[in-house]
């Protein structure tokens, strides 16, 4: 238990957090409220509380406190002060050991870790791909200290104390934020602040979705929520309020969120950039809104705000806990000091005298350690009983079962890849947007964890999946997303969909410029091994007269420098096709598709063979592997690339064509297979693409040449630009006649 200096100074910190909190700044409003006591954690029996009516220099109107009946206890309170304790030392001292890190958050909210973890959560941690265990995400992944320590306690193998002691240092499994696919029992990867509850929001609607496709009267086989903590940087993030206003759209009941409102921010108090009222903002957005007053040790408030929430089955709940960043540190709680900085020898050592904490660094005492114990039992017991539960399914729904079992284990179902449509040079010229379409169309009905949408673009993405109707809270059997004008959410909230099991495979769209506005999300996707497919419609100066403003120009580039993502630009159906095919396979690297808009015709030699090794030959009149010239094209540059071609043969050139769809397949060939196609001993080549020429010089070599464009874009009919620009069959011939 505390001591008595620790309970003043606790008490003063947390009545000003409710006082800067809780109050309107109108005085026709004001109202009196009772600030939480810091009483002795052994007894039940109320304290007396201080009271005040001061009006606030912030936020607006009261919400009102969680109910304040409680769950049944599990254990006694003594020893869940205790258990939280653990945790916060937990993190102190792995902090101050690699004196780096983020104290602050998980010593302010390790008794809603606690709870969590301990007393509400239904998990296996000896298998953490339990498909119907409950989903926890820490969107403040700047504190991830608390997730460490919370799944070292209930026994996870892949946080023991040597995980702890070595926390973010070089091949550690705890790094310094939460990554999937470092530390097992890491649900998705946060850090940049915002993406975490969009990731949960993905992950909820994932399990909406599939209760209602496959949970039947007899026997819910879907059955689980989604808890997240997210803070105040979280909250100023614009991508929080996307992702939420569609949560409370789409009535995801299931998607309980902690707001952990300590009001401190890396440059200090959060009244100086942060006043606005997020529980009323919250209400507008469809969410059930609860204020727990006292997160610091109003343990019974948490657990009956908890119960609240559940109860609520059609709406998204906020949880506000108004905690004390730090708590526990006599010098450094409350205040910015503690966000992102160890606390120092000395301040440790204050904070375990004033915690009244006695234990060396790391130790985990037996009382608590025997206490969390019978999670390893009790989670091999939940997850036998589910899979009891899913043979009885099974045995009655074989058909359902089937479906769902292929999304939980990612198993694509045998010949998948035959529902891809071919074409021929005879087929009739389209946009490769549009082939797009067909292609979705034709996957999804092989694929049961095909499903997506796009940012309000669906009629000029041609994303619309024909034979489904729309996901919304009243049909969230559904599989074509409406996302909205929320680019940014919707990436966040497809890497939430690929992450909740194996077998879903998510895409969304936009116009390609609009990358620009998801570019964090996806990157989380290429580094959380996230399988997202990115339908990038207009993908380049030939969309036209919409100008530069829409028509990307560096794009190409840049996500060519991405890690682990696959950049794929089709020049026709059968290129379409094969991106496609690659797409669906690749379940942990995102893919981008960039699709024209302007119709392309349908080009001998092309394969879905081929797009699975990122560049090959279409046509070539040479041998010996010694072409006089190797022209290269990507997208619709391809059929002008083929054009010139055609043209110098006519002038006795042996010529070579390469499609290069893909630069990070190609590079994934063998040597001999590249030197094939792209001899070194041929120097004389020429590529042309509608985008910037950085980084062709790779392929080129520097005795080639690049046609492109390292400007932006005009308005414009397209084919009046293409030539004013100079990506035309002319420019290719000029420049192959200038290298060969």
């Amino acid at each position: 238990m505390a001591s008595s200096s620790s309970l003043h100074l606790s008490q003063a910190l947390l009545a000003r957090a409710v006082y800067l909190h809780g109050f309107n700044s109108s005085s026709t409003n004001r109202v009196s409220l009772s600030f939480p006591s810091f009483c002795g954690l052994k007894s039940h029996s109320p304290c007396k509380a201080a009271t005040s009516s001061a009006g606030s220099r912030r936020r607006g109107a009261t919400v009102r406190a969680a109910a304040v009946e409680t769950l049944d206890q599990t254990t006694e309170v003594a020893l869940v002060e205790k258990s939280i304790n653990t945790i916060r030392f937990l993190a102190i001292d792995a902090v101050e050991k690699a004196n780096s890190g983020h104290p602050g958050l998980p010593m302010g909210c390790a008794p809603m870790g606690h709870i969590l973890y301990d007393e509400v959560m239904r998990y296996n941690p000896k298998n953490h791909t339990w498909f119907n265990r409950d989903r926890f995400v820490l969107s403040a992944g700047h504190g991830c200290m608390l997730q460490y320590a919370l799944l070292h306690l209930a026994g996870y193998d892949s946080v023991k104390e040597e995980d702890l002691k070595n926390f973010r240092q070089w091949g550690s499994r705890t790094p310094g934020h939460p990554e999937n696919f470092e530390t097992l029992g890491i649900e998705v990867t946060t850090g940049p602040l915002g993406q975490g509850i969009a990731n949960a929001v993905g992950l909820a609607l994932t399990e909406k979705h599939l209760a209602a496709r496959f949970n039947k009267p007899d026997n819910e086989i879907v059955d689980h929520y989604t808890y997240v903590i997210l803070g105040d940087g979280c909250q100023m993030e614009g991508i929080s309020n996307e992702v939420c206003s569609l949560a409370g759209h789409w009535g995801l009941g299931k998607l309980i969120a902690f707001y952990d409102d300590n009001h401190i921010s890396i440059d200090g108090d959060t009244e100086i950039a942060f006043t606005e009222n997020v529980d009323q903002r919250f209400e507008a957005l469809g969410w059930h809104v609860i204020w727990v007053k006292n997160g610091n040790t109003g343990y019974d408030d948490i657990r009956a705000a908890i119960k609240e929430a559940k109860a609520v089955k059609d709406k998204p709940t906020l949880i506000k806990v108004t905690t004390t960043i730090g708590y526990g540190s006599p010098n450094k709680a409350n205040s910015y000091s503690v966000h992102g900085s160890a606390l120092g020898a000395k301040e440790v050592d204050a904070t375990r005298k004033n915690l009244g904490w006695p234990y060396e660094p790391f130790h985990v005492p037996e009382d608590v350690k025997k206490h969390w114990s019978r999670h390893v039992p009790d989670g091999a017991k939940l997850e036998a009983e589910w899979n009891a539960k899913f043979a009885e399914y099974e045995k009655k729904y074989s058909e359902e079962a089937s479906e769902l079992k292929a999304i939980i284990t990612g198993e694509l179902p045998a010949g998948w890849e035959k529902a891809l449509p071919t074409y021929t040079p005879e087929s009739p010229g389209d946009a490769t947007r549009n082939l797009s379409q067909q292609n979705l169309n034709a996957l999804v009905k092989v694929l049961p964890g095909l499903l997506g949408g796009s940012a309000d673009l669906a009629s000029s993405n041609m994303t619309l999946l024909k034979s489904y109707g729309d996901f919304q809270k009243e049909t969230p059997e559904e599989r074509n997303v409406r996302f909205g004008v929320r680019e940014h959410g919707m990436g966040a909230i497809c890497n939430g969909i690929a992450l909740h099991s194996p077998g879903f495979i998510p895409y969304c769209a936009t116009f390609f410029v609009f990358t620009d506005y998801m570019r964090a999300a996806i990157r989380i996707s290429a580094l959380c091994e996230a399988g997202v497919i990115y339908v990038m419609t207009h993908d380049s100066i030939g969309l036209g007269e919409d100008g530069p403003t829409h028509q990307p120009i560096e794009h190409l580039a840049s996500f060519r420098a991405m890690p682990n993502l696959l950049m794929l630009r089709p020049a026709d159906g059968n290129e379409t096709a094969g991106a496609y095919k690659v797409a669906v396979v690749n379940r942990k690297r995102p893919s981008i598709l960039a699709l024209s808009r302007q119709k392309l015709r349908q080009l001998p030699g092309t394969s879905i063979e081929g797009v699975e090794k990122g560049g090959y030959i279409i046509s070539d009149n040479s041998s010996g592997n010694k072409p006089d010239v190797i022209l290269i094209g990507t997208g619709s540059e391809l059929e002008i690339a083929a054009a010139a071609a055609e043209d110098l043969r006519k002038e006795g050139k042996a010529v070579r064509v390469v499609s290069f769809v893909s630069w990070e397949l190609f590079d994934e060939q063998s040597d001999a297979y590249k030197q094939s196609v792209l001899p070194a001993s041929v120097s004389a080549r020429v590529s042309i693409e509608a985008g910037s020429t950085f980084g062709w010089e790779k392929i080129v070599g520097s005795k080639g040449k690049a046609i492109g464009i390292d400007r932006f874009g005009a308005s414009a009919p397209a084919g009046k630009i293409y030539k004013e620009f100079g990506i035309t069959k002319d420019a290719v011939i000029a420049a192959a006649k200038e290298v060969s």
